[in-house]
């Protein structure tokens, strides 16, 4: 991994690797795609260190973890968003001013036509053959941005309702009620 490294004259991106390996447990290809993902939407959307941003990642595998560590996006601050779907792809946003309902986003994925211009990163993309992450990075380094398609879109903005908290008649535990119910989810999933 050190002579990937060594490929890298960007020292923003390499103090964000510095970051990453440590937290994720070494530097993968999908984390890569993560980091080259956000220096993408903080160009597009003029993200300046210390901006509150959302982010909507369409994988478990790797993708997240350069926004938790870099962005401080985490589930629990609700920040961080994952749906499995499978997909190498994010949805970034800013923060809303007060009174915002809607922002402007940026949707970026890693497209397969645009891959297939690079075919060691493509086999490993379309998962064709083993290849190693020096090798997937390496040829991802060569091809910048040039393997992500994104667009704007419309982010609407989670109003942020009272907690309706409640005592469980069944566990007699308290928990938030989503829909009125006496009855916390683990005890009716249960029923």
């Amino acid at each position: 991994m050190d002579e990937i490294i060594a490929k890298i004259d960007d020292s923003e991106i390499l103090c964000q690797i510095d970051k990453i390996v440590p937290f994720h447990g070494y530097l993968s290809t999908g984390a890569f795609i993560g980091l080259q993902m956000l220096k993408i939407a903080r160009e597009l959307l003029d993200i300046k260190e210390g901006d509150r941003v959302f982010v909507t990642c369409e994988t478990l595998n790797c993708l997240p973890d350069p926004f938790q560590i870099l962005c401080g996006c985490t589930v629990g601050n609700k920040g961080l968003k994952v749906l499995d779907y499978d997909k190498m792809a994010v949805t970034i946003n800013k923060g809303a001013e007060p009174g915002q309902d809607h922002v402007k986003g940026v949707r970026i994925f890693l497209d397969p036509a645009k891959t297939a211009q690079y075919p060691v990163f493509h086999a490993w993309y379309m998962n064709e053959r083993k290849v190693p992450h020096e090798e997937a990075i390496s040829e991802l380094i060569k091809a910048g941005d040039n393997v992500y398609t994104w667009k704007f879109v419309d982010v609407p903005v989670p109003i942020k309702a009272k907690k309706d908290v409640r005592i469980c008649t069944d566990c007699g535990e308290s928990f938030v009620s989503k829909d009125g119910s006496a009855i916390c989810k683990g005890c009716s999933e249960n029923l």
